[in-house]
């Protein structure tokens, strides 16, 4: 059989595809490696049991999984979409509340790149607005006429909080103009900073949830929205039929049980604690010349050369992230909390290389004054 050539491919596609730039995933830009710190995943990962046959569609909407997170994240059951990962919020938000090629979307450089992917792909445009010294830019945020904003708190790939205050500002500007969408996804790893409490006072406000950090069940696909009936209801009417599949519905609900919460709890407490103590050694290495105040389990990290540094650290068969590509940041690497070994194992590599590196800067200033 033949096969079909691009420029086959290239003449039947729609010109938005042929020009849209995918979103680089870590795991899709990076493989290999025997150390994998460049995802944000959890290394603490748990286990889990499936029981039963799977010859009938499942739910669309498990009312366990639904009543579960209803009852972990404090609403009620009809405030909660589950779907395939807190990507697929993103998507269904933009699709069911902009206009192709006539709404926008605001966003907050550095932050999360599917916001902007997934608004050009559904032909809307983005508004960017640079966070400012890690905080909101208000006025520039004020100044643009969204159909949505995304906030993500904590900030990916920086890590810090966005200050609660600034997020109510936003709120109240926006009151019956657009919605406003805080993304949660590592908030387990700064639970008293969740917005989910102004869900009454602001029928507006929109939170984004995600089984896939602190409770380790990337590979699952789980997300949830967390928002008033009304938005919830319009996102059911763009949601596939069947997005979580029996497997996914049984795993979510054992995650989102008293134990399974309780478990995910103690994973957070030792990656913070881990966390903390690469950021106390990381600020005694030569080479590190800034290091982001983290709230997640990750820390972005900003060296001489951001390329060289991950180049060296596959060779040590550790992969970490260079995201030097955002907006706002410039040789800079985010390195994810993994295991206890998976940390000892790093930090002998990055302190061989700033030691190593430290001491190339030296010879060269030595024959730079000869």
């Amino acid at each position: 059989m033949s096969e079909l050539t691009v420029s086959e491919v290239n003449s039947l596609a729609r010109q938005l595809v042929k020009d849209l730039v995918p979103y680089a995933s870590a795991r899709s830009s990076m493989s290999g490696g025997g150390v994998w710190l460049n995802a944000n995943e959890n290394a603490l990962a748990p286990a889990y049991q499936l029981d039963g046959t799977f010859n009938r569609y499942p739910s669309c909407q498990p009312k366990a999984v639904i009543n579960a997170y209803a009852a972990y994240a404090g609403v009620s059951a009809d405030q909660v979409l589950v779907s395939r990962g807190a990507d697929e919020g993103i998507e269904l938000l933009i699709r069911s509340f902009c206009e192709p090629k006539t709404d926008s979307i605001t966003i907050c450089p550095p932050t999360y790149g599917m916001y902007a992917i997934s608004a050009e792909s559904n032909q809307t445009s983005v508004n960017k607005v640079l966070l400012d010294n890690e905080q909101l830019d208000l006025d520039g945020i004020f100044a643009t006429k969204p159909k949505l904003v995304f906030i993500c708190s904590p900030n990916n790939p920086t890590g810090d909080l966005i200050p609660r205050q600034q997020i109510i500002a936003v709120l109240e500007h926006f009151k019956g103009k657009a919605l406003v969408v805080v993304d949660e996804a590592y908030i387990e790893f700064a639970p008293e900073a969740s917005v989910v409490p102004l869900l009454s006072q602001h029928p507006h406000l929109v939170v984004l949830r995600t089984l896939s950090k602190a409770f380790g069940l990337a590979g699952l696909r789980c997300g949830f929205t967390l928002a008033a009936p009304q938005i919830i209801n319009a996102l059911k009417k763009m949601i596939a039929p069947y997005p979580i599949a029996e497997p996914v519905a049984q795993i979510a609900a054992q995650a989102l049980s008293a134990s399974g919460i309780a478990q995910m709890q103690q994973s957070v407490a030792s990656i913070n604690q881990l966390r903390s103590d690469f950021i106390t050694m990381a600020a005694h290495w030569p080479g590190v010349q800034k290091i982001w105040p983290s709230n997640a389990n990750y820390v972005l990290l900003q060296v001489a050369d951001a390329a060289d540094c991950v180049a060296a650290l596959i060779k040590a068969d550790i992969l970490i992230r260079n995201q030097s590509s955002q907006l706002g940041l410039s040789q800079v690497v985010r390195v994810s909390i993994g295991s206890p070994d998976d940390m000892q194992r790093l930090s002998a590599a990055m302190q061989q290389y700033f030691a190593a590196d430290n001491n190339v800067s030296k010879n060269q200033q030595k024959r730079e004054r000869a």
